[in-house]
């Protein structure tokens, strides 16, 4: 049975229950700075599978990772590159994922990802709150795979139901506006996405990056 927190004025029972439940490998939905969250333990093979399970989606669509910190971020990559640093400093937290390569010696599986892994931290209360306490999480969009991703905890529990453990409440979060992807695997910089930070705010720190196809 799920449970819904509302969280729009604090709420700590609702953050320890959500992170109770994560410990336990349940998913959470959570509130972020771009759209509603669905989270599970990054580390927890079957919980990320789960997660994916959830949402109607396959592996090959990998699930992105959400940290409190840059410091965090450092544990996650073998070598955060300069462009990284560059892009971190401006625009964390915030509406921007980085794909790098991750540590080979991580224990997680969040899908077919080839070898690296999609991290943001969000400028979120909630969702940093959470995170503070359980470190990287795996977090997707909390709709299913076709539908709108929800901007607000009743759509995502409509989509979702009783798949959810539980539900923070943290209010409406505006028009949906997904975060902007660069990866940073290659030689160049690449938007592989566009979105909550435009291509002329990234090329302000990084003018070689290249636009999205």
């Amino acid at each position: 049975m799920s449970t819904t927190y509302d969280c729009r004025h604090g709420n700590p029972m609702g953050i320890d229950a959500a992170v109770t439940a994560l410990r336990r490998g349940e998913l959470v939905v959570l509130p972020t700075d771009t759209v509603y969250g669905l989270a599970a333990d990054a580390f927890n093979p079957a919980a990320v599978a789960r997660l994916l399970e959830a949402k109607g989606r396959g592996r090959d669509m990998p699930t992105p990772v959400l940290v409190p910190e840059l410091r965090t971020l450092e544990g996650l990559v073998d070598d955060v590159p300069p462009a990284a640093r560059e892009l971190v400093e401006v625009f964390w937290p915030g509406g921007l994922t980085l794909v790098m390569r991750h540590a080979a010696t991580l224990a997680w599986d969040l899908g077919d990802t080839k070898g690296t892994v999609a991290v943001r931290m969000p400028l979120d209360p909630i969702a940093l709150s959470v995170l503070a306490q359980t470190g990287p999480l795996a977090v997707s969009s909390a709709n299913r795979s076709g539908l709108a991703p929800p901007t607000d905890a009743a759509e995502a529990a409509r989509q979702l139901g009783t798949a959810v453990e539980v539900y923070l409440d943290g209010g409406g979060t505006g028009a949906p506006v997904s975060s902007t992807i660069v990866d940073l695997t290659g030689q160049v910089p690449t938007v592989l996405r566009a979105g909550a930070v435009s291509l002329e705010e990234l090329r302000e720190v990084l003018p070689d990056l290249q636009g999205p196809a």
